[in-house]
């Protein structure tokens, strides 16, 4: 049998060894690449397999991960006094059999995303899973085990005492009429924005516990047309719940989904030291939830546009993608539309923003606090 050649290399004992002139190193986060010094390239994926392959757990006991002065990571093991360019995990290596990602668009469905994917030992988290996207979310995710809330009041939201991998702020309403919670506040924003905060501070540690642990919340392209900071880039109350007079459902919505990324941002920037991570996307435009049953004018337009929309697997697609693709292990602060990541409007975009936001929140929080039911 002719021996196999690979771009004209010379074949070698191994599938798995490399070519003459070639090195195997990895990234300080464990992924693994391969550099050719006849060529002075460097590649992602083997020379011969075409596999990827990313570093599995700690370092052993007494490895320590240094640089040099030309920016390339080393290893000093402290035991037998000395270094090396080779990860030593590099025994124990994670195989990714495709050579290129997947590649997903907005005709994927949430199954395809997680065609291949293990729940069977994550614990998941979705509000405002008793219909629409929520509801599909919920229900392509059994070998999980899922937890439906809902966050309409502050005394509405739980704690959970045990793991939680991954929770999906997707509750949400839109074109309500000028209502205020009994906390006081008007309903879109406690909806869709401090329910959620309040259910994260509620979980933080539990997040951190558990681990890696994945946030995920559901937003709109719609924040681009609205903006919630005075001249000094302060976070206004008044614009987020105002009066009466002054409130038009379709801008709270807007406002209040411009919260959700700047939330998203400034809880990753917060959590992401402790092993968890949050990024924040679009579903899709229009489409038929009950969303919109408050007003009789909008139904009838997502009636109009439902032909032309997304269907609800399609729309669950991206928050599934964020929250289980591997792709996105220990990444965040980021926002996704069609499985893509694209970048939100600059007020987004803006860190002051979202500090100032958290401040007002975790405020309206204390001045509102609760006795809390821990399951």
């Amino acid at each position: 049998m002719t021996a196999l050649k690979y771009a004209g290399m010379d074949d070698t004992d191994s599938e798995d060894e490399l070519p003459p002139g070639w090195e195997e190193r990895s990234t300080k986060d464990g992924w693994v690449y391969y550099a050719n010094h006849e060529e002075m390239k460097t590649q992602w994926e083997h020379p011969k397999t075409g596999k990827k392959k990313r570093c599995a757990g700690a370092l052993p006991y007494g490895w320590e991960q240094e640089t040099d002065d030309k920016g390339q990571i080393f290893y000093s093991d402290h035991i037998n006094k000395r270094t090396t360019y080779f990860d030593p995990r590099q025994a124990f290596t994670i195989e990714d059999m495709q050579v290129k990602p997947k590649r997903y668009d907005g005709n994927t469905t949430a199954l395809e995303v997680l065609h291949d994917c293990d729940l069977s030992d994550k614990v998941v988290v979705i509000t405002g899973a008793n219909s629409g996207i929520g509801e599909s979310q919920n229900s392509i995710t059994p070998a999980a085990s899922p937890f439906v809330l809902m966050t309409y009041s502050q005394g509405s939201v739980i704690a959970l005492s045990k793991p939680l991998h991954i929770l999906v702020c997707n509750a949400a309403v839109c074109t309500q009429p000028w209502n205020l919670t009994e906390d006081g506040l008007e309903t879109t924003f406690q909806i869709c924005h401090l329910g959620h905060f309040y259910l994260v501070e509620l979980l933080q540690d539990v997040l951190r516990h558990s681990a890696p642990a994945r946030v995920v919340v559901v937003s709109s392209e719609s924040h681009r047309f609205t903006d919630l900071v005075d001249s000094c880039g302060k976070v206004e109350l008044k614009l987020l719940s105002p009066p009466q007079k002054e409130y038009w459902s379709m801008l709270a919505y807007n406002r209040a989904k411009l919260c959700n990324i700047l939330f998203s941002n400034e809880l990753h920037r917060r959590m992401s030291p402790h092993g968890v991570t949050c990024n924040a996307l679009h579903p899709g435009n229009m489409m038929y939830t009950s969303i919109h049953r408050s007003w009789w004018l909008m139904t009838l337009l997502f009636t109009f546009a439902r032909p032309f929309t997304k269907s609800m697997q399609q729309g669950a697609a991206t928050t599934v993608y964020c929250a289980v693709a591997p792709e996105l292990e220990g990444i965040g602060g980021m926002y996704f539309n069609n499985c893509f990541r694209c970048l939100p409007s600059p007020q987004a975009q803006d860190p002051t923003a979202a500090a100032s936001l958290w401040e007002l929140s975790e405020r309206l929080i204390q001045e509102r606090s609760t006795p809390t039911q821990v399951l």
